[in-house]
C-alpha cells in the first residue's frame, strides 16, 4: 500500500494553558477529498495553519509524502505544493480579479528584478505565459468574463471561487479550503461541489474544513471529526454520519 500523500502522526498544539489540537493522526490519500469536521472551536483551523508553517506544532509532526515539513515557514510550505484558502476570504481588493490569480503563480516566474524593470524579452514573455495561465484558471472557475473587475467589486461568492483559482495557479499537489461553502447560497454551493470534484479530478488532493454537511457528506471519500481537539470518529461518511459521538457533539448530550 503506497503512503499517504498527507500524514499527520501525534500532533499536538498548545496555547498557553489552551489545548487547541491533541494527538491528532490523520492520514490523506492522494487522489481523495478529506473532510475535517466539528463544532466551532474544535482546532480545524489549527490543524490547517500547523500544515501551512503559521503555527509550530508543540508535538507530532506532519509529512508531505513522507518528508517532514515541520519547522517549515508558509512560503516553504507553498514550495512543496501546498496551497490554502481561508475562513475569511484574503484577496487583493485592489487589484483585478485576473491580477489576484496571476499573484499566486509568482513562485513559478524566473525574470530577475534587472528584467522586469526593463521589460526584457525574457521578462515579456513570463508575463504572457503567466496571464495566459491566469486566464485559463479564471474560465475554470466561470469568472473569464470578470477578469478586468476589481475584486472587490465581485459578489461574495464569486469571490471564494477567485480565492480557490488563486491558489490554483502554483498547481499544488495538495489545496486546503477552510470553509468555502460559508456565506454561500443553495446553487453556489452545488456549483462548489461540481468544482472540488472537478479539481480532484485533475489529480489535486484536497481537504476541506466545512460546516455544510449536506456538502460534506455528499462529496468527501472522507470524513475526519474533531470536538475540542481532539479526533472522536473517522471514516467514510455513512459511518460518520451515524456514529452517536458525531451526534453527541453537534447535538448535545439531550439529543
Amino acid at each position: 500500500m503506497s503512503a499517504p500523500l498527507l500524514a499527520i502522526e501525534g500532533l499536538t498544539k498548545r496555547f498557553g494553558g489552551l489545548t487547541a489540537v491533541k494527538d491528532l493522526t490523520l492520514n490523506v490519500e492522494a487522489g481523495s477529498i478529506a473532510s475535517l469536521i466539528g463544532p466551532n472551536g474544535a482546532g480545524k483551523s489549527t490543524v490547517f495553519n500547523v500544515i501551512t508553517g503559521i503555527y509550530t506544532p508543540t508535538a507530532g509532526d506532519v509529512k508531505l509524502d513522507g518528508r517532514s515539513i515541520v519547522g517549515f515557514k508558509p512560503h516553504q510550505v507553498a514550495g512543496t505544493g501546498v496551497m490554502r484558502t481561508f475562513q475569511n476570504i484574503r484577496l487583493f481588493a485592489f487589484m483585478t480579479v485576473l491580477e489576484n490569480v496571476m499573484v499566486g503563480d509568482q513562485t513559478r516566474m524566473h525574470a530577475t528584478p534587472f528584467d522586469s524593470a526593463f521589460r526584457t524579452p525574457r521578462a515579456q514573455k513570463e508575463e504572457r505565459a503567466v496571464t495566459e495561465r491566469a486566464m485559463e484558471l479564471l474560465d475554470y472557475v466561470g469568472l473569464a468574463s470578470y477578469a478586468r473587475e476589481w475584486a472587490r467589486n465581485l459578489p461574495y461568492g464569486m469571490q471564494r471561487r477567485l480565492e480557490i483559482a488563486r491558489a490554483l495557479a502554483p498547481q499544488p499537489r495538495l489545496l486546503l479550503l477552510d470553509e468555502p461553502a460559508a456565506g454561500a447560497n443553495p446553487t453556489e454551493k452545488r456549483d462548489l461541489m461540481g468544482l472540488v470534484r472537478s479539481i480532484r479530478d485533475r489529480g489535486i488532493t484536497i481537504v476541506l474544513i466545512e460546516h455544510d454537511m449536506k456538502l460534506v457528506m455528499g462529496i468527501s471519500d472522507r470524513v475526519t471529526v474533531l470536538d475540542y481537539g481532539e479526533k472522536i470518529s473517522e471514516g467514510d461518511p455513512q459511518t460518520v454520519r451515524h456514529d452517536p459521538r458525531v451526534i453527541e457533539a453537534y447535538l448535545g448530550k439531550g439529543a
